[in-house]
């Protein structure tokens, strides 16, 4: 499967139909995947400025860290779509079938894999985005705003697609431990993104 090599129209056109994928983890992934090129985008507008010649080799290493997140974000579109088939069959599995639960629960953590993955990187993309708002170009300084946000949507966007497969499982300690993965993190990071913003927003 090659989401990742749609058009914005046939993956749009995808997600509204009736397809079981794409679904909310991979247009997290997307997002995602268009916040931190918006970051990469920041950077782009910053080097080779002789005004920026101070911050070039940080923004240069934001930069490459921005697109190593664009790939992986872009890859894990379609790693959620493969990751969801089997639980989209194993629902279908009679109640009466005494395989049911353990498939069930093999299923439900393959599900939640990519967009806990997803989450944890954008998590990662959030906290590029400060330093390339405080050293980047002002000429692009709202794009590391509006990537900080699409970022930030993506990380909730992301966390209710893994807890969406936690709830149904039976193994409750796994599911527990990743639930707290997810609640620590997001009170950790969407102060960071909002903190961004508010940075940039403040100076319109």
């Amino acid at each position: 499967m090659e989401l990742d090599r749609k058009s914005i129209k046939e993956f749009t056109e995808l997600i509204a139909s009736k397809a079981p994928f794409p679904g909310g983890g991979g247009a997290s992934a997307a997002v995602a995947a268009i916040g931190v090129a918006l970051g990469d985008m920041v950077g782009e507008l910053t080097v080779g400025k002789k005004t920026y010649a101070a911050v070039e080799d940080e923004v240069k290493e934001l930069m490459a860290h921005a697109q190593e997140l664009r790939e992986k974000f872009l890859s894990l579109i379609n790693k959620d779509a493969e990751d969801f088939k089997p639980l989209s069959k194993a629902y279908s599995i009679p109640k009466d079938d005494p395989n049911r639960d353990e498939e069930m629960e093999r299923c439900l953590r393959l599900a939640a894999a990519a967009p806990l993955e997803i989450f944890d990187l954008t998590c990662e993309a959030i906290e590029l985005f400060m330093p390339l708002a405080q050293k980047g170009s002002k000429l692009a300084i709202s794009d590391a705003a509006t990537g900080v946000v699409f970022c930030w949507s993506a990380m909730y966007g992301a966390a209710i697609n893994v807890k969406v497969n936690t709830k149904p499982m039976k193994d409750r300690e796994y599911a527990e431990e990743i639930n707290k993965h997810i609640d620590d993190a997001m009170q950790k990071y969407w102060p960071i993104a909002e903190q961004t913003y508010e940075f940039v927003y403040q100076q319109f």
